[in-house]
């Protein structure tokens, strides 16, 4: 089972919360009830929906072993953090807002899983999502297409480097229309990273894209076929110093 590394994924926390934050302002008030924050990882951006959402109760849930033990520290009388795959969520308690930023693409049938979620709302209840759309840049098309022109590194097929599972905007729109949202705000937004340099969107996509290969390899391996990719990344976009990463995602919002 591919688990996360939460120390890895955490070097870009400060660009990795620019959307959590352009969610939460999409929200309105819960006036005192349950927020539930599906695929909450580490922790510490969930500990914040409390306040921000004028919440009673905060519930983050993950099914990563190493992330769930770095959010559960930060637990309290009014957050606590539960395994449970986003695929079968099911609320204790009615929730005023179901909130998921960055996690919805790791499952396919987008429709079904919204779907359900909705189903745990308030009469009112809010929904609010966040999914990277970032798969046409080049750095995810060359992962890809280095895992299959290195199959005889991998025991078997080579691992799904992620799944391909994201809808356009519009579709969203429509999903939440026939679920019955009586407003909705669906956007595409790029957020424009500048890193130091090109080689640092190796490190950005080890905490995400790569966990599977991580997996998959030996160290040795492993190290090599980072050296290989990153190589590659800079003969196809360039060695740029620093490296302007444009990173697409859908924000989506709906009151029902």
């Amino acid at each position: 089972m591919t688990d996360w590394q939460p120390d890895q994924y955490a070097r870009f926390a400060a660009e990795r919360r620019l959307p959590f934050d352009e969610l939460v302002a999409m929200c309105g008030s819960t006036e005192g009830g349950v927020v539930y924050d599906l695929g909450c990882g580490p922790g510490s951006l969930t500990a914040e929906l409390g306040d921000r959402l004028d919440a009673g109760r905060v519930i983050g849930t993950d099914t990563s072993p190493a992330m769930l033990a770095k959010a559960r520290p930060l637990a309290t009388d009014k957050l606590q953090f539960i395994e449970q795959d986003l695929r079968d969520f099911t609320a204790d308690e009615p929730a005023a807002i179901v909130f998921s930023n960055a996690a919805l693409q790791w499952v396919d049938d987008h429709p079904t899983v919204l779907a359900r979620w909705r189903q745990q709302l308030t009469p009112g209840g809010q929904l609010a999502v966040q999914v990277p759309a970032n798969g046409t840049h080049p750095a995810y098309g060359l992962a890809r297409r280095m895992g299959q022109e290195l199959a005889d590194w991998f025991t078997g097929e080579p691992p799904t480097l992620a799944p391909d599972t994201v809808a356009a905007p519009e579709r969203y729109a429509e999903i939440l229309h026939d679920l019955g949202a009586v407003e909705q705000h669906v956007r595409l937004r790029v957020y424009p990273h500048v890193l130091a340099s090109t080689g640092q969107v190796t490190e950005w996509i080890k905490g995400t894209a790569l966990n599977s290969y991580r997996d998959a390899l030996d160290d040795e391996q492993y190290e090599a076929f980072l050296h290989r990719y990153t190589a590659r990344l800079i003969d196809e976009v360039g060695d740029h110093a620093p490296y302007l990463f444009t990173f697409r995602r859908i924000l989506m919002w709906a009151r029902f």
